[in-house]
């Protein structure tokens, strides 16, 4: 019985930080997931390294073209966009 006592703060700690860290975490991961997918062309967005851009064109699963300045595109990788400033509203016809 001891032995099984012993465990019961291993285990009360592992639960904490699955609460307090790994489940926070995986939440911010879907959540930045599901923004980077719904990027559409004319969003303005900041990438990882800072820089501000409007979206030009949306390549493929990985890579977005993006617009620094007028006539400056670059391909940015999805991944490397930390957030969307201005979302365009989407075309309605």
């Amino acid at each position: 019985m001891e032995a099984a006592g012993s465990f019961i703060p291993l285990i009360l700690i592992f639960v904490i930080m699955y609460f307090l860290m790994i489940r926070p975490q995986q939440q911010q991961r879907k959540q930045h997931e599901a923004m980077v997918a719904a990027l559409r062309r004319g969003d303005q967005i900041v990438t990882a390294g800072g820089l501000i851009a409007k979206v030009s064109k949306v390549k493929d699963d990985s890579e977005v073209e993006v617009e620094l300045t007028d006539g400056v595109k670059v391909r940015v990788v999805r991944n490397t966009i930390a957030r969307v400033i201005n979302k365009t509203e989407p075309a309605t016809e």
